[in-house]
């Protein structure tokens, strides 16, 4: 299976598809962090490159709920173009999902997607793939089954929640954990033409 890991440069869901066997390679406007196949550019320059599955991560800075808070007037001295860069934002996160590959995951917090889009297919968290700990992460799936569970822990906290400030706290926020991209490589990286599911019609999972 060829498969394109949109703007995401820690190479972990790469390196997962790649060590199921397939044909991965990861694509950001940065470079990789770990050796691997990487593309260092725009990814709409490999859109059209006949991938079977897509998962993409566009970046959540003007699309998170989060973000609302500077959408209002008092800020808008301060930030003038807000308004502009989240319609850019949602713009290129529709083109990801509508790319012209057959499988597609577009990831991204709770955000302002499910209004102006539709409601994610699945929200999954990291304590649902081995790890202990809270992170909502929503999944908008094309032809694409939600993950099921592969390891439930207990004793869940919200650690990437409670980092303190430094320069790498977008970068650990932002990387993918390992259970999760496990999980994405061994279910969806085994599907065939009669396991696929109709687009948008996944459960909605809390």
């Amino acid at each position: 299976m060829r498969v394109l890991v949109a703007c995401k440069f820690s190479g972990v869901v790469r390196d997962a598809f790649t060590a199921a066997g397939h044909y991965a390679v990861s694509c950001d406007l940065l470079p990789s962090d770990s050796p691997g196949r990487h593309f260092q550019g725009d990814v709409g320059s490999l859109l059209n490159d006949q991938w079977d599955l897509m998962i993409a991560h566009p970046p959540c800075t003007f699309l998170t709920v989060a973000a609302n808070k500077w959408m209002k007037p008092e800020y808008a001295e301060r930030f003038p173009n807000r308004a502009r860069d989240r319609e850019l934002a949602v713009e290129f996160f529709m083109t990801l999902y509508e790319a012209p590959i057959k499988r597609v995951a577009v990831e991204n917090p709770i955000g302002i997607m499910s209004s102006r889009f539709r409601k994610p297919d699945q929200i999954a968290h990291p304590w649902m793939f081995g790890h202990g700990e809270t992170k909502a992460t929503c999944l908008w799936l094309r032809n694409l089954p939600p993950l099921f569970p592969t390891d439930i822990v207990q004793g869940r906290e919200q650690r990437l929640h409670r980092l303190p400030p430094s320069k790498d706290r977008w970068k650990l926020r932002s990387t993918t954990f390992a259970g999760v991209a496990a999980a994405m490589a061994e279910q969806w990286g085994t599907l065939d033409d009669g396991q696929s599911s109709s687009p948008g019609c996944g459960p909605f999972t809390t």
